[in-house]
């Protein structure tokens, strides 16, 4: 009989893990395109974002995440991976909510095309602010799954900006996946506004409703890890991600990256906050 293993294999940024009870399958570190709105990502321009996303790839990230909302960064994404197997990677983008007044399936097709790709791994609904949003949104949740019968998307679901908003997701049978602002300071985060503030989110409200979506079996992904860039230090940056994996209740997190040496040091604080003693 062999004897069990002293020292557990170590976690890392760029391990595959499963998001809830979905089908779908990302590494827990995502290479996100999201920064203010994609302009810091837009900024660099496609030749250095390629390279930037080329080097992630390399690190072994093979998770992206982009929005219609980010101008035109879905096809700078789609431009940057034009020729690595689509098999390798998982792609995520986000539905305008604007756009579930008009044509949706036409919308998704759209957002297909923009990517360089016949099926997108997760599709949310982007920033939900309404505490009816369940009922607000039924046309455009039953028209994405739809398209996940058709096996046009993997996986559906919604992010959120809001206490309100986010006190519906618990429950919420429809959900595969869920993205939530996570962080040590509440910068960023939810609050009882609709609308975003500078003022600090509610994190033990949000880390409880965060627990509750992910003990329903519903994937939960991270966002604002460093406090869309207000949080300047590494040690910052590092404190949030402990709290976000230290939860227990995080699957995954986004962060966006201006260089290679954010990236790298990223993979670096999420193995300390991965494998940090409880």
């Amino acid at each position: 009989m062999t004897a069990p293993s002293l020292f557990a294999a170590k976690k890392a940024a760029t391990d595959w893990i499963k998001l809830g009870k979905s089908k779908v399958k990302v590494t827990r570190l995502a290479f996100g395109t999201g920064t203010k709105g994609g302009s810091v990502q837009r900024a660099l321009g496609q030749e250095a974002f390629t390279r930037l996303v080329r080097h992630a790839y390399d690190r072994g990230i093979r998770f992206f995440e982009t929005a219609d909302a980010y101008t035109g960064m879905p096809p700078m994404l789609a431009t940057a991976l034009k020729g690595i197997p689509r098999d390798s990677y998982k792609l995520m983008t986000k539905f305008r909510l604007r756009d579930a007044q008009g044509d949706i399936r036409g919308t998704i097709d759209r957002l297909r095309r923009d990517l360089n790709t016949e099926y997108l791994d997760i599709l949310l609904m982007h920033c939900v602010r309404s505490p009816k949003w369940p009922e607000e949104q039924a046309k455009l949740q039953d028209e994405l799954s739809e398209a996940q019968h058709k096996k046009i998307i993997v996986a559906k679901g919604a992010s959120v900006h809001g206490l309100l908003p986010l006190r519906r997701f618990p429950g919420n049978k429809w959900l595969d996946v869920a993205l939530f602002r996570v962080n040590h300071k509440g910068t960023r985060m939810d609050t009882m506004q609709q609308k975003d503030t500078d003022d600090l989110g509610d994190v033990n409200e949000v880390f409880t409703h965060v627990t509750a979506v992910h003990r329903q079996g519903t994937g939960v992904l991270g966002m604002k890890l460093a406090g869309e860039g207000q949080f300047t230090t590494r040690e910052d940056r590092q404190a949030a991600l402990r709290k976000a994996f230290g939860s227990g209740a995080v699957d995954a997190v986004t962060l966006g990256f201006r260089s290679p040496a954010e990236v790298d040091e990223a993979i670096e604080n999420m193995a300390l906050a991965l494998n940090a003693k409880a």
